[in-house]
């Protein structure tokens, strides 16, 4: 008998630990642990949280327990930062080990991870670090990504970067690498507005143009976060993705046009470093959300994206 022609009870899901929280048309924060008594005290709290996986692959003690009490009553993200699935050698297959058990463990809304490599040999890099885009890396990508797919049970979102090089041997551009990712794999995308408007003043093409021509109908997420300015060693203006402060002025503008072409998909408000209060934090996420309710009348429920 044809497999697909079983009765759905045939094939129970597993029983959920946690709440199914609804994560679509809602903007969140990083949950940070300095944070953590003002969330729980906050009965006006509403979004999502997100977490980076590695800061959560120990086999419990306090960040779980944090995490656990976040998750009973929020939608979570779950962020991967070191998987390397741009490295040109094979994915650490414990580090996969660890992830998936984290997945399994806390259920989140989303799953994400970046397109960068950051590992050589056994050595891990604090830097998301960028690739060349040839057919050769594509398939290699793809190949990364369906094995963390495989091993997860789940799509994942695959992150744009934030660049400061781009390498000659490229044949292709980023937005149709990214696309043909999507196509080969089925995988969905985290769009960082604020990686857009970076790498597009670093490497000087409008930001607008990149958008124009990134794949929004597989968008699951967004980021938006601060970035700072410096100067290279020619003097000319360098942007650095530096999640230490509020969101600018034009990547609102970039994120509202994102907004009101593909709805009002989760959006996540990242400050990673000189961390602030909870109320300034709150702040930028109650102004992406405004600016998702704003637009959600547009869209009829149940539209076509990876994230709903």
């Amino acid at each position: 008998m044809n497999e697909l022609a079983i009765p759905l009870a045939a094939h129970p899901l597993p029983a959920l630990r946690f709440p199914a929280h609804p994560i679509a048309g809602l903007a969140g924060t990083s949950l940070k642990h300095e944070h953590l008594p003002s969330i729980l005290a906050d009965e006006t709290q509403r979004g999502f949280f997100e977490v980076h996986a590695e800061n959560y692959m120990g086999a419990g003690g306090p960040p779980h327990d944090a995490l656990a009490r976040i998750r009973r009553d929020y939608p979570v993200s779950l962020h991967g930062v070191c998987m390397s699935i741009g490295g040109p050698q094979p994915l650490d297959k414990a580090h996969l080990a660890r992830f998936k058990s984290l997945v399994d463990r806390c259920e989140p809304a989303l799953v994400s991870e970046h397109l960068a490599w950051s590992t050589h040999n056994t050595t891990y890099f604090n830097d998301l670090l960028p690739l060349p885009y040839t057919p050769a890396t594509l398939a290699r990508v793809a190949d990364h990504i369906n094995e963390v797919q495989e091993a997860i049970g789940r799509p994942i979102l695959l992150e744009n970067p934030s660049t400061y090089v781009v390498f000659p041997e490229s044949t292709m551009s980023e937005t149709e690498f990214i696309r043909q990712l999507a196509q080969r794999t089925g995988c969905g995308l985290l769009l960082d507005v604020n990686n857009v408007f970076v790498s597009a003043t670093n490497h000087g093409y409008s930001a607008r143009t990149y958008l124009a021509d990134f794949p929004l109908n597989h968008v699951g997420e967004i980021h938006l976060a601060g970035h700072a300015s410096q100067t290279d060693d020619e003097g000319d203006l360098l942007l650095i993705d530096s999640h230490d402060g509020p969101v600018a002025n034009a990547v609102w503008i970039l994120y509202e046009i994102v907004i009101g072409q593909c709805g009002p998909v989760p959006t996540l408000i990242e400050w990673d470093s000189a961390i602030p209060d909870w109320p300034i934090l709150k702040a930028e996420a109650i102004a992406a959300q405004a600016i998702l309710d704003h637009h959600s009348q547009k869209f009829m429920p149940g539209r076509a994206n990876a994230a709903r």
